[in-house]
């Protein structure tokens, strides 16, 4: 009889990870969740996962062999009650990666506020090409792959190292449970307003992490983030590399948008990249990936190689319907930088035409009113914003976004939305989704609307 496992939260993207692991492992693995939505719930049945909707403690019975408590349950849910109450083991989703999975693994992790989900897609990529087998677990469905996590044929294995809390019972960040060997570090500011209470908080738990990589492994990071350079200079026991301004890794941009850039080591070309992607935060991140992959054994012009057949991630600029001159994107941007770099990097490749931003402020920060201020300037590129706040949202978006300086309407139902992007499309229009959740089912409606990709 094989061993089974419950995970509790198992359509978030890293749990749903997990389930795909334990089932390549052998476990029976079955799951909870109060909201099941794709791509994750399309993912986990194609794997053949049991999903149950909501947090019954009957889910729980007959009882599994081991429960995997997902960081966003927490005490008062039935389900984790009922572990509790009638001892169940259980554990964070962060310990039994790092316990059933990373053990014994040359660990290459991605961390940082932005971009770990492309840049460890476009890592796993590299290596991939490179003929080394990598396992991985990425916060998303690179394109590349179909799917967001694998166990691998060979000892390296790339994970997206989110510094996010671990569960209700362990408050460190999950990545302190990783012990990379290889780590990147993309960039840093203040994020998830619910857990940290500012900067430096996040900064502690990087530096925890940093405690862990070995003095044989590589710390790989942004020369000109001041932040994390704060991180570094209170300890660090591993050699480093920068990338970006000033640092070791550079690029020379042969085209404006991003979409066709030479990679530097120490002044020398080491190999060029021609792709489909573009914007510079989507150049960084391959920088850090090309220098991570080298660290792994993999030639920089080889690597620079690889990316030419990178198809980037579901949710990241994907292109859902592109029918009489309007292209629809779905994006996960949800941080007023994220935002701000996702459309720089657009308006640079599509010029003058119109582009509509439709934005969700649905994480955590952005429903506490975190990152309000900067939000009227983050959709600065678009030429029409429509923002969505919910019933629920808690405080005054159209206050936050009043100072707009491009064409702002704040909307509270998607229907609304719905009837304003097509009263505004126009041949050579670029609408673009942001939202880290389902956004109330638009992406699909608007899909309809629009027609087929």
């Amino acid at each position: 009889m094989r061993e089974h496992i419950h995970i509790l939260g198992i359509c978030g993207t890293f749990m749903g990870s997990l389930a795909i692991l334990a089932k390549q492992l052998g476990y029976r693995v079955t799951g909870s969740d109060a909201n099941v939505y794709p791509p994750m719930s399309t993912q986990l049945e194609q794997q053949g996962i049991e999903l149950m909707q909501g947090y019954l403690p009957g889910h729980l019975q007959p009882a599994p062999d081991l429960v995997v408590i997902g960081n966003a349950l927490s005490r008062g849910n039935p389900a984790v009650e009922h572990v509790l109450n009638n001892g169940l083991p259980y554990v964070s989703g962060p310990q039994w990666l790092a316990e059933y999975v990373l053990q014994n693994k040359w660990v290459l992790a991605v961390a940082g506020t932005h971009g770990k989900t492309t840049t460890s897609s476009m890592l796993a990529w590299i290596l991939e090409q490179a003929g080394m087998q990598p396992g991985f677990l990425i916060g998303g469905v690179p394109q590349n792959f179909g799917v967001s996590a694998r166990l691998g044929e060979t000892d390296f294995f790339v994970v997206e190292a989110d510094e996010y809390d671990s569960a209700f019972f362990d408050k460190r960040s999950k990545f302190v449970h990783y012990r990379p060997r290889t780590l990147v570090m993309n960039n840093m500011e203040f994020d998830h307003a619910d857990i940290f209470v500012d900067l430096a908080a996040i900064q502690t738990q990087f530096h925890h992490l940093l405690r862990t990589v070995p003095g044989n492994g590589l710390v790989i990071y942004p020369h000109a983030d001041h932040a994390l350079q704060q991180t570094i200079d209170k300890g660090c026991w591993t050699p480093l590399q920068t990338t970006g301004l000033g640092g070791q890794w550079q690029v020379r941009l042969n085209k404006a948008d991003g979409s066709d850039f030479a990679v530097l080591l120490d002044g020398i070309e080491q190999g060029r990249v021609q792709w489909s992607l573009s914007g510079d935060h989507n150049v960084a991140n391959a920088l850090a990936a090309i220098a991570a992959a080298r660290h792994a054994g993999v030639l920089p012009g080889q690597a620079a190689e690889a990316l030419w057949q990178f198809q980037s991630v579901k949710r990241r600029m994907e292109l859902l319907s592109d029918k009489d001159g309007v292209r629809l994107y779905d994006d996960f941007a949800h941080h007023p930088t994220a935002i701000a770099t996702t459309l720089e990097g657009l308006r640079k490749q599509v010029g003058d035409e119109q582009i509509i931003a439709v934005i969700e402020p649905r994480s955590n920060s952005m429903k506490l009113g975190a990152h309000r201020e900067g939000l009227a300037l983050s959709a600065a590129q678009a030429d029409q914003v429509l923002w969505y706040a919910p019933p629920t949202l808690g405080w005054d978006l159209a206050a936050a976004v009043a100072e707009a300086p491009v064409p702002a309407r704040v909307l509270d139902n998607i229907d609304a939305i719905v009837t304003e992007v097509l009263r505004l499309k126009r041949p050579g229009t670029h609408v673009v989704l942001m939202s880290n959740g389902g956004f109330g089912g638009l992406p699909r409606r608007l899909q309809q609307e629009l027609g087929s990709a």
